[in-house]
């Protein structure tokens, strides 16, 4: 692909990547992100059945929980196509329009994701802190409202990302350093000024998962002060056992995304394989564990799955 002189030069695609130095055994890595991506959607999506079909789960923590494994699917539907075509197919190639596209899903439903484990930390603050005033705070149209704005604001907060990139000119290169299109790695390929990229890229971690991981941790420690409040130790273990579903989720969540952050950042510091591992651990992490540990952890979910296969079975006998 030659570069044109053209001061606005833009590709007309870019070219993913696999793991460097492995592509000759790419097509044996298909192999379990496709058992992963399996496990992945059939778990949010059964995890959305069972809240769906079950009245006993049509609770606030389960209708927060349904919106996290929603979130957890359309991050999955939007990395499928290229890293499944880069590993399965050896197809790198991915049309700038589509890039920019898939960048936005991606960033979007990581925002909505991050304002959805506020929203449950907020429902745990409640549970366990004001436990009288949690079926009158946390009313049915007050739960869809918060769900509605998680969307807004994912949607209005990364929309301008695709359109402040389209305005330069790209000619450091055509391939990325992934197997799917993420904001400051597109970035670096171009030769622009990349300024206004930069510190609207900085205020969108700040105002978004910034702001939501220091509410979450604000709201864990008015939780662990009202749990150390309570005289028993059995009330005291059993209070902290219904936060340690969403604790495991914040952490899953959080540190892959803030590592990942800081190699982009500082990226010469660090090894390709880290690149690789931190790109793969954001993408499948909260998707893959999500469903396991909800459905491990919470007896709820877990008798309620049992039903629902159960029934299956007996109709097909």
């Amino acid at each position: 692909m030659e570069l044109t002189n053209s001061s606005w030069f833009q590709p007309p695609t870019l070219l993913l990547t696999g793991i460097p130095g492995l592509e000759a055994v790419q097509i044996w890595i298909s192999i379990p992100l496709c058992v992963m991506y399996v496990i992945a959607l059939l778990g949010n999506c059964t995890i959305l059945f069972v809240i769906k079909t079950t009245s006993i789960l049509h609770e606030p923590q389960y209708i927060f929980l349904s919106m996290l494994a929603a979130t957890d699917v359309g991050l999955s539907l939007s990395t499928l196509p290229t890293v499944l075509s880069v590993f399965l197919l050896n197809y790198r190639e991915i049309e700038f329009r589509t890039c920019l596209a898939q960048m936005f899903f991606i960033h979007t439903f990581s925002s909505m994701e991050s304002a959805i484990l506020l929203a449950m930390a907020f429902d745990r603050f409640v549970a366990i802190c004001k436990p009288l005033h949690y079926t009158v705070v946390l009313t049915h149209p007050r739960i869809i409202g918060m769900g509605l704005a998680a969307v807004v604001r994912g949607v209005v907060l990364m929309a301008p990302l695709p359109i402040l990139l389209k305005r330069l000119p790209f000619c450091k290169g055509v391939i990325l350093s992934h197997c799917y299109c993420y904001h400051p790695d597109v970035m670096k390929l171009a030769c622009g000024p990349v300024r206004v990229n930069i510190i609207y890229g900085l205020s969108l971690v700040l105002c978004s998962f910034g702001v939501d991981s220091v509410f979450i941790v604000f709201s864990y420690i008015l939780i662990l002060k009202a749990v150390l409040g309570i005289s028993s130790g059995d009330g005291r273990l059993k209070a902290l056992n219904t936060c340690v579903s969403h604790i495991f989720t914040v952490f899953i969540f959080y540190v892959p995304l803030i590592v990942l952050a800081l190699i982009h950042r500082f990226g010469t510091f660090a090894s390709v394989l880290l690149h690789v591992t931190m790109a793969n651990l954001f993408l499948f992490l909260t998707p893959v564990l999500n469903p396991l540990v909800y459905s491990l952890k919470t007896k709820q979910i877990r008798s309620a799955v049992r039903k629902v296969f159960k029934s299956k079975g007996n109709l097909l006998k």
